[in-house]
């Protein structure tokens, strides 16, 4: 490898707006996120229906009586 063109590696955090952080080696320091494994619907079982047109509804009321 050539000397003097790679970035320093150094261990930087990593925070979530939840109040979650990880520790982890990094080129970059004090990194923020939106979203963690703490956090994210899918790891926490807690999945919401983002329904904003009534498109959920619509398919129960045509589908229901079948």
């Amino acid at each position: 490898m050539k000397q003097g063109i790679h970035p320093d590696y150094k261990k930087t955090t990593i925070k979530c707006v939840c109040g979650n952080e990880i520790e982890t080696g990094s080129v970059e320091e004090n990194i923020t996120v939106e979203i963690c494994n703490a956090c994210h619907p899918f790891f926490t079982g807690n999945q919401k229906i983002l329904d904003s047109e009534g498109r959920v509804e619509r398919f129960k009321k045509r589908y229901e009586n079948k």
